[in-house]
């Protein structure tokens, strides 16, 4: 009989990162009773969160591309418990998980403690509306799938209501206005002029795309994209404005009404439906997670390790933490910087149950790559495929779609195998003619 103390390793946070994590270690310690992996979310399910603005426009259906929680601990050898992360007590090693309710507020599941050896904090983000009055009220947010699928059902009720109502559609009715340029917002903008042009060509024959519908991208910056290549900014508002998207920048939201956004020049964008997508700030809990230090945005801050800086046992990694890179600024909350986490914590894992020093992260950017729905795709890839001189290749179009689409295809390998990828991918190709391209309901 193995005699080795139990080593659990708590994962909290079933996004890109944390499943990953979680996946690898189940297979790893398959045959090793010794050690024991647990994944906590507060969903059933993982839909890639780079895909959330596809869902939210409809052309994903998020039903038919969610990978079940309990279906991959039991192929990959790890436990899932449902529930939010409500605390931790750091000196019992515990973390305790909220209780969960349904739709009528009955608690079905009770709040728990899980006893953890070392715990993974992978939560993700939520976006920051940064107290601007009226933002909470007036506008949908893309954090969760939850939110993805109300924004397309609220979308979908906007256009059969407009359809149907006897009065003429009123000015602003049918405009969005997306708050944000960053990739989501930007992908998102496009994601809609695709869909809603497709919806009402399925027969909403009042609606006349071109004079009732406006789709608004609004940043404060002096560019959209401010987070990439200034190349990839500018191809991407040259395409987005031959679209017909309406692109505003240098235009920084200050209120949030019914009708529309108001801006610090003073100009009123006129849109009942908006979306919020401007920036970034860690959930309210990692606030009050046992004196564990966050930043000004509420971020874990986590040495190069990615342990947190109170706690050698806790680990904090993707958007929820505040990793410093190597050129003294952060690095950036992207799904590449989560994948090269969960691989480093792969290894980190092992090396502390050992004693061994754990190697630091060091960001890798790999390029940007911003996918605008059918009309193109743009980006650059970076690396050094030379020797020592690194390389930038801008691409657009064709290969930059396939590109773009091959970054999930390699997380679905990473969660899913390759066998699984490949028959999921080709029963979606053998299934798409046979459905519309777009969620209609």
């Amino acid at each position: 009989m193995d005699s080795s103390p139990l080593t659990r390793v708590v994962v909290v946070g079933g996004g890109a990162g944390g499943l990953e994590l979680v996946t690898r270690l189940g297979r790893r310690y398959a045959r090793d009773p010794s050690v024991e992996i647990t994944l906590v979310d507060r969903g059933y399910s993982h839909v890639w969160k780079p895909l959330l603005h596809e869902v939210a426009a409809g052309t994903l259906n998020s039903s038919t591309d969610e990978l079940s929680y309990l279906a991959q601990a039991h192929w990959n050898n790890f436990e899932f418990r449902v529930g939010a992360l409500l605390g931790i007590d750091r000196k019992a090693k515990t973390v305790t998980i909220a209780g969960t309710r349904d739709a009528k507020g009955r608690e079905y599941i009770p709040q728990r403690t899980l006893p953890y050896t070392y715990l993974v904090l992978a939560i993700g983000s939520v976006t920051n509306d940064f107290g601007i009055e009226g933002v909470a009220e007036h506008c949908l947010f893309l954090d969760a799938r939850e939110q993805a699928d109300f924004f397309h059902q609220h979308l979908v009720r906007a256009c059969y209501a407009a359809n149907a109502q006897a009065e003429p559609i009123r000015p602003g009715q049918l405009h969005i206005a997306v708050a944000g340029a960053g990739a989501t917002g930007v992908e998102l903008a496009a994601e809609l002029h695709h869909s809603l042009h497709t919806l009402v060509g399925f027969g909403l024959d009042r609606i006349d795309v071109e004079r009732d519908v406006r789709i608004h991208l609004i940043e404060g910056s002096p560019r959209i994209l401010p987070g990439l290549p200034e190349q990839v900014s500018r191809g991407t508002h040259e395409i987005l404005e031959r679209i017909g998207v309406i692109v505003h920048t240098g235009e920084r939201v200050t209120r949030a009404t019914a009708d529309g956004l108001e801006t610090a020049s003073g100009r009123f964008i006129p849109a009942e439906i908006k979306v919020w997508a401007a920036g970034i700030r860690g959930p309210a809990v990692l606030g009050s997670l046992d004196g564990l230090e966050v930043n000004r945005i509420n971020q874990l801050l986590v040495r190069p390790t990615l342990q947190t800086t109170l706690d050698d046992d806790i680990f904090a990694f993707g958007d929820c933490a505040a990793c410093p890179a190597t050129d003294g600024r952060q690095v950036p909350p992207r799904a590449q910087a989560a994948h090269q986490q969960a691989s480093l914590l792969f290894q980190s894992i092992e090396k502390r149950r050992r004693g061994e020093a754990l190697s630091p992260y060091v960001y890798r950017d790999f390029g940007s790559l911003i996918n605008l729905s059918k009309h193109s795709a743009i980006g650059n890839l970076m690396g050094n495929l030379f020797g020592r001189h690194p390389t930038n290749w801008p691409m657009e179009g064709l290969l930059a779609r396939w590109a773009y689409l091959s970054l999930y295809k390699m997380h679905q390998m990473a969660v899913q195998g390759f066998l699984r990828t490949a028959l999921t991918t080709a029963a979606d190709a053998l299934t798409r003619s046979s459905k519309p391209r777009l969620k209609l309901h």
